[in-house]
């Protein structure tokens, strides 16, 4: 089978949720998360986005608690986690939250998803099992469906059981919002296959986008789905400088500080780097390999975001406006 795309490419931002002044000594230069919602609306892009750590190299802020502040800032933008580390948690207290953000919201989320594990710290923080995230996030999909059908439901699984419940009210989409499913390796695609609304990727070439699209729809076809919409989702780190070279200088070091390791050869292979026409290039390559839902990182200092999302906006957008 071939997955049914959207017709059109999206274009949205994932916001580093640090407290504000993180990475400034001198402090935040603007107000924070609600001056970004503010400058997305402005410039036309489509949705805002939020990682998720427990305990991670640096300081982060719980992605569902923000973004149910910028769907209060704003009544267009839909808002998701990049990704959601579900099996840390329980699912069910998750299906309550992520039922109300979708309330509050009027339908503007969808819930990206993932196993995680290059922080192992963090499943030993919350008495997970790092070698059980993969089959407790499959399970934990599940259950978030079961509870959002706003019916009485049971579950008896492998790490999750309870009798007969209803968690009302449901969210405000019937069977609750899209779950796209994180992961590269095929085991992780193939969840995605059988199980989630989308894919979202990062540190991947075009070329691996295309073939994992591939096994995506061959677990689909082997799981015997039919769908009318499959979200492909792409998060791309972006810098935009004066040459690539520079881009690329300034992307490596930010990435080696952000992850605790040396990151110049993924920020070569994997990031969108130098003038615009070369990011847009890059951006292309993604949309030709069968990305809809584009979701840029900027790699940028907090006080210069602003600046960079102008530019991105006036000067790489404009180069991408058939996709739209």
């Amino acid at each position: 089978m071939e997955l049914p795309l959207e017709p059109r490419l999206s274009v949205g931002y994932q916001h580093v949720l640090a407290p504000p002044g993180y990475d400034d000594p001198e402090g935040p230069a603007d107000g924070g998360l609600p001056d970004v919602v503010r400058l997305l609306d402005a410039l036309g892009f489509d949705s805002l986005w939020s990682g998720d750590h427990v305990a991670y190299a640096g300081p982060i802020l719980d992605p569902l608690i923000q973004l149910a502040q910028a769907a209060a800032l704003s009544e267009r933008l839909t808002v998701g986690t990049a990704v959601y580390l579900l099996p840390l948690r329980h699912p069910a207290p998750v299906a309550k939250q992520v039922a109300t953000l979708d309330t509050v919201s009027k339908g503007r989320v969808i819930l990206g998803v993932g196993g995680g594990g290059e922080f192992p710290i963090e499943f030993r923080l919350c008495g997970v099992p790092v070698d059980e995230r993969g089959a407790r996030l499959g399970e934990g999909i599940r259950v978030l469906r079961k509870l959002w059908s706003g019916e009485p439901v049971a579950h008896e699984g492998r790490f999750y059981s309870f009798p007969e419940v209803a968690i009302e009210p449901p969210p405000a989409r019937s069977g609750g919002p899209p779950i796209w499913c994180g992961g590269r390796a095929d085991a992780a695609l193939r969840r995605a296959g059988r199980l989630a609304d989308g894919w979202m990727s990062y540190v991947v070439d075009p070329e691996r986008y295309r073939r994992s699209l591939e096994t995506i729809a061959a677990a689909a076809d082997d799981a015997g789905r039919e769908m009318e919409r499959f979200g492909t989702s792409h998060l791309l780190f972006v810098r935009l400088d004066r040459d690539r070279a520079s881009a690329l200088d300034f992307a490596a070091k930010f990435l080696s500080v952000r992850y605790a390791m040396d990151f110049r050869r993924p920020a070569e292979r994997y990031c969108a780097l130098g003038e615009p026409a070369e990011v847009a290039d890059a951006i292309r390559a993604f949309h030709a390999a069968g990305m809809r839902h584009l979701v840029i990182h900027l790699l940028a200092p907090e006080r210069e975001k602003a600046a960079h999302l102008q530019r991105f906006a006036d000067e790489v957008m404009p180069l991408l406006a058939d996709l739209r």
